[in-house]
């Protein structure tokens, strides 16, 4: 792949979420979309509850509900063939939320029985959920037109988490949106079926990993591609780059030692054992430029703060956070090994690049896929 537009080339820290050039957009909360406001939290160390009621309204010519969870679609609209793009009304979020489509063949045409097998793919931290099919063109694959491709957006730096907000919870929610809010709309209205399979590059590497094991029997498989699987690994990681892009970090899971159960509660290796009976692959690059990379390709930027684990690593090393990344990938995928997951890997020699994402989403999608096809 050609090397990145400006907002694609992703500042490489731990959080992954910066990009080079581009000042980090205000948070939910602290702006984005407009605030509601606060919920009672749900309790950190289990999976969301149950979401509000819904309404009703016409989507798309159709008439019935087309909420989930007290969510609704305000817009829909083609943006090629077999793209269809949402504008989704989200209390979780406290505001609207963006969500593409790659619907499969037959969908304009579906009847209130038809359901299809579901790939979700996340973003990373950037929140750039068209990547897959503006960047990595996955509309033009033949073997995703049997399966409906859901590519959901992220509040900037979310952390695919329903933030602890010092405890009061509210906004952003964003576990609460996708899979209480957004998923039954789709299954309602779209035509979303019950095997599903989740995937994702960078922060959505980790969230793909975490809602599969927050959330058992929801899904057959998970793929991780440089995610941040270990937040607990390198919790100043996480810290430094909320301070670098002014995130208030505690907002999100609170102090990693008075909060600690509630990072463990969002920590893939902390929550291994739950994966039983996911089939999970993992990859991630070592930091050092590798085959992908151009020949100029430049290090990462310095970060403050960052010098104590820059010295962690090898001199050779050129991007930080995919060495990061890749530590707490490898020990992700020790700990599922010793649970009994079943678990596939790829180490390489790499930096946290779209190039790197976009290979390991075509390598991937063939186990991603037959899981959707097992019965």
């Amino acid at each position: 792949m050609s090397s990145s537009p400006p907002r694609r080339r992703i500042l490489r820290t731990a959080a992954a979420a910066a990009v080079s050039g581009l000042t980090a957009p205000p948070l939910l909360g602290a702006a984005g979309p407009a605030r509601v406001d606060a919920r009672p939290a749900a309790r950190p160390d289990l999976a969301p509850g149950s979401a509000p009621g819904s309404a009703s309204s016409a989507v798309g010519g159709r008439s019935g509900p087309a909420t989930g969870g007290g969510a609704r679609v305000v817009r829909e609209r083609r943006a090629g063939e077999r793209i269809v793009d949402l504008t989704v009304r989200s209390p979780a979020l406290g505001g609207t939320a963006e969500v593409r489509l790659l619907v499969p063949d037959g969908w304009d045409e579906r009847r209130p029985r038809d359901h299809w097998p579901v790939l979700w793919l996340l973003p990373g931290g950037n929140a750039e959920h068209l990547s897959f099919t503006d960047d990595y063109g996955l509309q033009h694959e033949p073997s995703v037109r049997k399966v409906l491709v859901v590519m959901p957006s992220m509040p900037f730096y979310g952390f695919y988490t329903d933030w602890w907000n010092g405890g009061t919870g509210g906004p952003p929610a964003v576990e609460t949106f996708h899979l209480r809010e957004l998923r039954p709309l789709l299954e309602r209205d779209y035509g979303a079926g019950g095997r599903r399979a989740v995937a994702g590059e960078s922060q959505g590497g980790y969230g793909a990993v975490k809602y599969a094991a927050r959330h058992p029997g929801m899904f057959r498989a998970a793929a991780s591609w440089s995610g941040f699987l270990h937040p607990l690994m390198y919790p100043d990681a996480v810290v430094r780059g909320a301070e670098y892009l002014g995130v208030e970090w505690r907002r999100i899971w609170g102090d990693p030692v008075r909060q600690r159960h509630i990072w463990e509660a969002n920590d893939p290796y902390h929550l291994a054992r739950r994966l039983r009976g996911v089939r999970v692959h993992i990859a991630a690059g070592d930091g050092t430029p590798g085959r992908l990379d151009p020949p100029d390709v430049e290090p990462d930027e310095d970060i403050p703060g960052f010098e104590e684990l820059a010295r962690l690593f090898p001199r050779e090393v050129i991007s930080l956070s995919e060495s990061i990344m890749g530590d707490e990938s490898r020990a992700v995928a020790y700990r599922l090994q010793q649970e009994g997951v079943r678990i596939s890997t790829h180490f390489f020699r790499g930096t946290h690049a779209p190039a790197y994402w976009e290979r390991e989403l075509y390598a991937t999608l063939p186990m991603l896929l037959g899981a959707l096809r097992d019965r």
